[in-house]
């Protein structure tokens, strides 16, 4: 029956309960855009702990919680002027401490963004090394140099567009490898080293659980500060080598920081936001002693195509068995053009966005889920020139993240549809379909789907702890059972064809993310079609 077996390594480990996060289902609230109690149009921290009951019945373990901190809002809060406080657009540090408190009680453990490459340049040590001469401690806490001249110190570009330095008035020039508002710091310096392991101390003790690195393959630079020798660097992220990113001397960071974790108690987490030219090298960033998982970006990027999906997914256990983290999966973020509209947008694009969701919750691992798209939010392309702010967009007209963060729709029939009294960017009126309270009593939307795959992955004995044995499909399809060491099975077809699918069926349908016809030996599965079943098939 089965061609091989993946040592998953990914489940929890039997009678390792308090090791949460290695089947966890992290659901990512961009807290602007999630729910708003102030009626100023952004959503805040009190609209969170609002929605509480919400995200509890949805059935998932953890909320990552992107900034809230003090930020002039350069980058939406990803240039931080206060790790340690919150800012007002947002709520208060008290609202912060209710947040975690009341999430705890509904069984939900918080995860808190960090950003660790840069801070704002309204920081208190940015204006600081402004204020002070070239070669004084204040300047040494960033990466500020001479130039070549008239020239920067090299050529390196930002993230967002152009060159990633800018000059002082006193002629040194200082590193941003994204918004110029947003200073390179130098981790070099043992301030720096200090500063932080004090900030996660901070948050710590205020009972979060566990912190997502933003660019946690920045923060080291190659020494000396080495040209790349080539233009168009930002569409190197991930694929080539460059002297800012991924240096080796970063994981020494993740190893200070795992200590810092590994001392406080209840599985304290780093994930990381790694971008890496290789899977391989992204597997470093979740050695025992690092960080305990890292984004699967190349599972988000994979087309919707079977020999491709499970080659990603082979690599993405192979690796993670490696050096023993679990495996992420995740398909969409605040990041990214929403996956309904990558699959092909429309009718199409939400079947396979709901076929998508099936695989990936039946994988071994931890999943991530980003707002919305238990809704089947669509990526809004025709938003009105004057509310796009993203300042990526500076690298290209297309390249805006501001489709994939239109606030969510929760009831009513017209925008902002219970979201606030107003929304920060604007919600098609035909939304009125997705909403929360459209969906909830409907046992055919993608939000009872969401609800009924999460109560499954939760109670089933075989999506915690079983690895994944590949079965032999018909072409176009991805075929697997996972078994516990009792017998237990869940077997999981997902068609990613243009045809209709025939797999042997001997057990009990579970789920499918569209209707099926099933007889005493088959299933027959439309295109983009998954299908969950409890007891292994026999061989085609």
């Amino acid at each position: 029956m089965t061609q091989d077996t993946l040592a998953a390594s990914s489940g929890s480990p039997a009678g390792d309960a308090a090791r949460w996060w290695r089947d966890a289902v992290i659901y990512q609230v961009y807290v602007r855009s999630f729910a708003d109690s102030g009626g100023d149009g952004v959503g805040d921290l009190p609209g969170v702990r609002s929605r509480l009951p919400y995200l509890a019945r949805l059935g998932v373990d953890a909320l990552w919680l992107t900034p809230f901190y003090v930020s002039p809002m350069a980058d939406f809060g990803y240039d931080v002027a206060d790790y340690r406080d919150v800012d007002p657009m947002f709520g208060t540090l008290a609202d912060a401490r209710e947040l975690i408190e009341d999430a705890h009680a509904q069984g939900l453990r918080i995860i808190v963004d960090v950003v660790p490459n840069h801070t704002s340049d309204r920081h208190a040590w940015f204006q600081a090394a402004l204020a002070a001469p070239p070669g004084s401690p204040e300047r040494a806490r960033y990466i500020i140099r001479d130039g070549r001249g008239d020239a920067p110190p090299n050529d390196w570009e930002s993230v967002f567009g152009g060159p990633a330095w800018t000059r002082l008035p006193d002629g040194q020039w200082y590193l941003h490898l994204f918004a110029p508002e947003q200073p390179d710091l130098n981790w070099e310096n043992p301030e720096v080293q200090d500063e932080f392991d004090d900030i996660l101390r901070f948050w710590l003790d205020l009972g979060v659980d566990g912190f997502r690195v933003d660019v946690a393959h920045g923060m080291a630079k190659a020494p000396g500060l080495p040209d790349v020798g080539r233009a168009g660097q930002a569409e190197m992220l991930g694929t080539a080598v460059l002297p800012y990113f991924d240096q080796d001397a970063v994981h020494e960071i993740h190893r200070r920081w795992r200590r810092v974790l590994d001392s406080y108690p209840g599985e304290r987490i780093g994930v990381a936001e790694a971008w890496a030219p290789t899977p391989e090298r992204l597997a470093h960033y979740t050695r025992p002693d690092e960080l305990h998982q890292a984004f699967n970006f190349h599972y988000l990027t994979a087309p919707w195509e079977a020999p491709a999906m499970r080659e990603v997914i082979e690599e993405s256990l192979r690796l993670a068995a490696e050096v023993g983290a679990p495996a992420t999966w995740v398909l969409s973020n605040h990041d990214v053009k929403r996956h309904v509209t990558r699959y092909g947008d429309g009718e199409r694009g939400l079947r396979r966005a709901r076929a998508a969701a099936l695989l990936t919750l039946a994988l071994p691992g931890s999943a991530y889920v980003y707002q919305g798209e238990e809704l089947g939010l669509p990526e809004v392309l025709d938003l009105p020139e004057e509310f796009l702010q993203d300042p990526q967009r500076a690298r290209a007209a297309d390249a805006g993240r501001d489709g994939c963060r239109v606030p969510l729709p929760w009831e009513g029939e017209e925008p902002p549809f219970g979201f606030g009294a107003t929304s920060w960017l604007p919600m098609p009126p035909s939304w009125r379909a997705l909403t929360v309270a459209a969906q909830t009593d409907d046992p055919g939307s993608i939000l009872s789907l969401y609800r009924d795959a999460l109560r499954v992955r939760r109670e089933h004995p075989a999506l915690g702890d079983g690895p994944l044995r590949w079965l032999v499909g018909p072409p176009g399809t991805l075929f697997f059972t996972r078994e516990t060491p009792d017998g237990q099975t869940l077997t999981c077809a997902v068609n990613m064809g243009t045809r209709t699918a025939r797999i042997p069926l001997n057990g009990t349908p579970l789920l499918s993310s569209a209707p099926i016809q099933t007889d005493a030996t088959c299933a027959v599965l439309p295109p983009d079609t998954t299908l969950w079943w409890t007891a292994a098939p026999s061989d085609l």
